[in-house]
Parts: structure tokens; sequence; C-alpha cells
């Protein structure tokens, strides 16, 4: 098992263009390139474990994928049956969205991963399309990977979910866009709406009216991709904390997306007192530009709303309250129970061994906001978590345990991370 040790940092000032790409865009451009006729193209498409993964997927049922070393083509032939096992590693979302493509293509399909996504919560996705004719099984009646999917005909549904996931809404478009005929799908709050921009943007008919989402069957096959995948807003984030923690720090970062449902975490780093400028540069399947933090000294914040909008940046914006001026909390979070760790628990847990004083909820939790310590912290097998406490280290030292599933998603962390800090590991 990898680790790492994180010195504490001096200020700095830094502008980078190399975060890592978009992970949730870079899985679309792949899946969706199959249901396209001819040949996507794919700029900085997000070179991770995760993404990766998928890639090889496409290319398992029958997509032939050339790769330059800057550009990625994707030719779909549509999709075909393997006697090969599809392996997703470590990604949720690669699983559910395979899921919901998978259920109305012609022949016999297995899903697995590692150990992780294997102790995951798939029923959220199985359940709503075994109602709509998919034929899905696996561990715990179809609630565990592997997952068999043999593809069937599917009907029009109208769907209400009891969750805010793009992961379950994606899937649910996906197969309604090979159903019988016109779909609904409502969500209690809107979570994000990378898949309907980017299909919408390739030729399908979706329309969506606050919460509520209506998705017509394909009539013909999609306009092919052609896109340069943006910056991760949920990596930048963790830079984001970086300037915002650090005494007469900034960080300029370039190329990343601006789309609302993904800058909420951001949005909520302003409120604290963080000093943060956005600026638009261009618009096409996404809003695209660039993001300015500046530190200031923080103080405590609620959040409770639009979880579903910064679900994945809630373990580094628990380092900003931990260095915050007063109590602040988290609620309405319960999601965060059954992403790679149970990251309510890792993140109490560790900050407690930094010293700092929580209080754990079944849906979230509160931070004492004071001086953290260092610490030995373990990240569970879980890459937000590890890079978050990285971060915390940039104000006290920290040892971190269990880095090796950085790589997942953000495979330069620590090369930005010395580059712009000029902390040694």
């Amino acid at each position: 098992m990898m680790s790492a040790k994180v010195y504490p940092a001096q200020s700095f000032n830094y502008k980078s263009d190399a975060i890592a790409a978009d992970k949730s865009i870079s899985h679309r451009c792949a899946l969706f390139a199959v249901l396209a006729e001819g040949e996507s193209k794919i700029e900085n498409f997000l070179r991770a474990e995760d993404t990766l993964n998928t890639l090889k997927i496409i290319g398992q049922l029958g997509a032939e994928i050339r790769d330059n070393g800057s550009v990625i083509t994707i030719r779909s032939n549509g999709i075909h049956e393997t006697s090969e096992i599809l392996d997703c590693g470590n990604s949720g979302t690669g699983m559910r969205l395979f899921c919901g493509l998978l259920s109305s293509a012609e022949g016999h399909f297995i899903l697995t991963g590692d150990e992780y996504l294997k102790r995951r919560p798939m029923k959220r996705v199985t359940q709503p399309l075994r109602a709509i004719g998919a034929k899905l099984d696996g561990r715990e009646n179809g609630d565990l990977a592997p997952l068999s999917i043999r593809g069937a005909s599917l009907k029009a549904f109208n769907y209400e979910s009891k969750v805010a996931s793009a992961q379950v809404k994606s899937a649910m478009i996906l197969a309604a866009l090979r159903s019988d005929g016109v779909c609904t799908f409502r969500e209690p709050e809107l979570s994000r709406d990378h898949t309907e921009r980017m299909l919408v943007g390739m030729g399908a008919h979706i329309e969506r009216n606050a919460l509520e989402t209506k998705i017509w069957p394909l009539e013909k096959l999609l306009t092919p991709l052609s896109i340069r995948v943006p910056a991760d807003p949920s990596s930048a984030f963790f830079f984001a904390v970086a300037a915002a923690i650090t005494p007469n720090s900034s960080m300029i970062i370039e190329g990343v997306t601006l789309n609302p449902t993904r800058i909420e975490a951001f949005k909520v780093l302003e409120r604290m007192g963080a000093d943060i400028r956005y600026d638009l540069i261009s618009e096409k399947y996404e809003p695209i530009g660039n993001i300015t933090v500046k530190y200031a000294p923080l103080k405590a914040v609620v959040v409770s709303e639009n979880i579903a909008w910064l679900i994945d940046e809630l373990p580094a914006l628990s380092i900003a309250m931990a260095c915050a001026e007063g109590k602040s909390s988290i609620r309405n979070a319960q999601e965060l129970r059954v992403k790679e760790s149970d990251r309510i628990k890792t993140v109490v847990d560790n900050l407690n061994l930094c010293g700092i004083i929580t209080e754990e909820y079944p849906d979230g939790y509160c931070v004492m906001g004071g001086k953290l310590h260092s610490a030995i912290v373990n990240s569970h097998g879980d890459h937000r978590i590890a890079m978050s406490f990285c971060i915390a280290g940039l104000r006290c030292g920290m040892d971190v345990e269990d880095i090796e599933c950085i790589n997942t998603s953000f495979p330069n962390f620590f090369e930005l991370l010395t580059q712009c800090t000029k902390v040694k590991l």
C-alpha cells in the first residue's frame, strides 16, 4: 500500500491548464459515441483508470478506437455481444451507465469491477430498469456486481426517482432512447445535466422542464461528437481549497466547465469568504472558462441544498470547513454513505485524527473549525478522501495512506501539487 507524506506549504500563485480532464464528461463521450453514426473525435479525454476502462469496454463491444496521443477517434459499429467480462474497475458511473446502455442491446453482457465497486449498491439503477422490461441480475437480487444483462425490448416509462442522481438519470435516459415510446423522468432536485446537454447536442430529442425530463426514442443514429473535454471542476476544487486555506495564495484554473450543476462547491467556498472569479470563454456542449481563487479568511457555512451538485466535492470542502472560523454543517448528504467509501465516516474519523471536533449524522456531519494537526490518515481506497487530506497537509503536514486510488481520476495530482505549492513529498 502506497502512502504520501505532505509537508506544510508557503504562499503560492499559480496558473494551470493541466487540471485533469472532466471525468463525468469523458465517460459520456465514450459511451455516447456508440450511439453515433460516423467518427466521434474527442480531444483531452481523461486518461485515468476509470475512464480508460470505459473506453476499453466500448472497444470490447465492437467500437473502433484510434488514439494518436491528443485526439481519440471512435467509430461505432453498433453494440455486439462479447464473451469477455466487462470490467468497470472502480467506476460506479461506468457501471450504472452501461446498465442503461446495454439493457436494450442484443446479447448477453457481464459487468464487474474492483473490490470497492463490488460493494457499491446498484439496485437504484437495476430496479427501475427491470420495471421497464430490462433483464438484469446480480448478487443480492441485483444490488451488487457482478451484474448480468440480457438485452430486451424496453417499455416507455413515467418514472419518479427518489434520489437526485445523475447516474440514475443517465442510465434511464440511455434506456429511454431505445424504448417503445416517449419517456418521462422526474427527480427530487436537479442533478448534473451533462447527459442531457451532450445528447441534445448530438441530435437527440430531449426536453427538460424544471425537474422533469422527457425523452423521445431515437429515430436515427446521433451526430458524432466533436469535443474538447474541459477540465474537471471536481478535480480543480482540490486546488481551489488549497489556495483558499493558504495565506497570500491564488490559483487560476483554465479551461474548466462552468456548468451551474458542477460549480456549486465553488459557490459555497465563496459564501465562506474566498475571493473567486469566473470568466466564460466558450459554450458548445458545455460552458467553459477560467476560475480564479484567492485566499481570504474563511467563516463557517451550512450546506443543505443542491447537494447533488457538489456531492463529490464535499470531502475537500470539509477541509475548508476545518480551517474556517465557527461550526459548519453538511446535511441531506446521505448519498455520501455509498460512494467509494462511506465518506461521512471516513471524513469524520480522519478529521478527528487531525484534532478537529466533529459530529456525525446519518445524512452528514458538522465540523468545528480549528487548528489542523499532522496525523496519519487512511483513504480507505477512496480517491477523493486521499486528495482531500493531501490538501489538508498543506496547512499542517500529513501522512496519507492508500493513495494508489488517486490514479482512478487524477493521475497528475501529485505533479501539480508539487508544482504549484513547491511542497516536497
